[in-house]
Parts: C-alpha cells; sequence; structure tokens
C-alpha cells in the first residue's frame, strides 16, 4: 500500500459523523482522510483497511463483476495542516489526527447512489456487494446511508468504517459464524441475484494469503500484532464457515 504525505489541508467533508478531511497530497492527488484522532477512533481505520482491501482484492481478481473502489493509501498528516481549518471542533480533530490517516482517491463530482433512479447494478454485481458486506458485518450500507456513489458510469463503493463492528467489544473466532440480522437492510438486496451462487464464486478468493496480507497492512499502533493475529483467524473463521450469513441473505432475498 502507498503513502503520501498530506501537503495542502482542502475542505472537511460535512457527509457523516467521523467529518473526512479533503486534502491534496505530494503525488499532487486529492484523497478523503479518514482521521484516526475523530470520534470513531483507530478501529474504524483498521476496518476500512481491511474490508476495503478485501473488496479491491476481490475486484480485480473477478472484475467481470464490475466492483470498483477508491484507491486506498496512508496519508501522513503534519501537525501544520490544522490551522487552515477555521471550525475549532474539527481542527481539533485534525491536530489530534496528526501522523498517520487512512485516504480514499477523491472521486470528483461523482453522485451518491440512489436506489429510485439513475445507475442500477445488474443481479450479479449487487449480489457479490451483498455477500461482501455480509462476510464483513457492515452495517452501514442501507436506503438511508448507501456508501455507494456513481462515477463515469460505475458503481463504486465507500466508506467501510463501519465494518467488522464486533471488533470494538474483541473479537473471539469462536463466535465469527454468527448471523448478520443487518443484512436485511442492505440497500441492494432487493437487486440481487443468488447469493448462494455470489458464495461459491467469491468465498475462494478470501483466502489465507490475502487476509494475511490485508491485516499485516495495518499499522502496528492501530493494530498491535497479538490483535492482528485475533483479526486474521476471525475474518478467516467466518469465511471458512459454516457461513450462516449466506443462508440469511438468501432467505431476506427471497422473502
Amino acid at each position: 500500500m502507498r503513502t503520501v504525505q498530506a501537503t495542502r489541508y482542502v475542505a472537511p467533508l460535512r457527509e457523516g459523523g467521523s467529518v473526512p478531511a479533503l486534502v491534496e497530497a505530494d503525488d499532487l492527488g486529492l484523497y478523503v482522510v479518514k482521521l484516526h484522532g475523530a470520534a470513531q477512533g483507530a478501529k474504524a481505520l483498521v476496518a476500512e483497511l481491511v474490508v476495503g482491501g478485501l473488496v479491491a482484492a476481490v475486484a480485480e481478481a473477478a472484475p467481470e463483476l464490475g466492483l470498483h473502489v477508491p484507491e486506498l493509501v496512508l496519508v501522513d498528516l503534519p501537525l501544520e495542516l490544522s490551522v487552515a481549518e477555521p471550525d475549532p471542533e474539527i481542527q481539533d480533530h485534525l491536530k489530534a489526527s496528526a501522523g498517520r490517516n487512512v485516504g480514499l482517491d477523491f472521486l470528483p463530482r461523482a453522485l451518491p447512489y440512489t436506489p429510485a433512479g439513475g445507475l442500477q447494478p445488474g443481479p450479479a454485481l449487487a449480489a457479490a456487494v451483498v455477500w461482501l458486506d455480509a462476510l464483513c458485518e457492515n452495517v452501514d450500507r442501507t436506503p438511508r446511508n448507501p456508501n455507494l456513489l456513481t462515477w463515469h458510469d460505475r458503481l463504486w463503493l465507500i466508506d467501510h468504517g463501519a465494518a467488522r463492528y464486533r471488533h470494538h467489544a474483541g473479537l473471539d473466532p469462536a463466535q465469527a459464524h454468527g448471523r448478520f440480522a443487518a443484512v436485511r437492510d442492505h440497500v441492494l438486496l432487493p437487486r440481487a441475484g443468488s447469493i448462494e451462487e455470489a458464495d461459491a464464486r467469491l468465498a475462494p478468493l478470501v483466502d489465507e494469503a490475502l487476509v494475511r496480507r490485508l491485516v499485516a497492512e495495518v499499522p502496528d499502533e492501530w493494530l498491535p500484532p497479538q490483535e492482528a493475529s485475533l483479526h486474521a483467524e476471525d475474518l478467516l473463521a467466518r469465511v471458512r464457515g459454516p457461513r450462516a450469513f449466506v443462508e440469511e441473505a438468501e432467505r431476506a432475498r427471497r422473502a
């Protein structure tokens, strides 16, 4: 994963509770930066890296699906950039986030996905997104807050900081096979094809080498080695099965 240096603070993005920062970096790119000093803390950044990286890996392995996620990078944010923000509360978040953070490539003029119109995913793509979110326990892909953008006639998955929510209370791989009731509220479930077919297609792509590589890319200050091992074991236990989340998603789709 690339690391870039933030060189210019542009603006806060006042969408959602984390208030990410839009910054320019030394590679001349613009990035939406999730701050480790924001209210959600470093665990949201862990989920962003692991789950966003997982979506990107599946997208690369199965390009025919049409999965897209903005590039993830690590962003070093200098303390002095915080003075460019006049809002004292946001400035405090920036000051508390000096150092390493997570950035997503900014998609200029992208539009929010709406279930009622515009670009719509086909059944296979919708099923793949539902499967990935159910696997990673992403509670934040609902009609109220889809966390999907349309850009250049493609659907882009963003903001995975609320995924893997169990890690806030401590992970236990023995409990990894549990249900995921929130899948019933997934914004793409009404458009999804067979979740069982998506499972057969995608589960083999999420192997041990991939999971351990993704977890290893998380900085140690956010996920110490012992916790990183537990995080990997929990996700591997979930994908190896029994995958109760697949049965639940399929039942919800057919209801």
